[in-house]
């Protein structure tokens, strides 16, 4: 049975520092397929963005 991670696990990962995939993968502990499809999701709901680095994706938690 799959392990199910709060959105809000992954805001605090970002939070904390982690703002690549990988990274928020390692914090969350998910595959980082399983990361970059639900901080896609969560950029269509608007809860994150994402800016590309080089070869890697930025993500990033609007504060206000």
């Amino acid at each position: 049975m799959p392990e199910h991670h709060d959105d809000s696990e992954y805001v605090d990962a970002i939070r904390d520092g982690n703002h690549a995939t990988t990274d928020i993968a390692d914090y969350v502990g998910v595959k980082r397929q399983s990361a970059y499809e639900r901080l896609h999701a969560m950029e269509e709901r608007e809860l994150v963005e994402k800016e590309t680095v080089g070869n890697s994706l930025y993500w990033t938690v609007d504060e206000d």
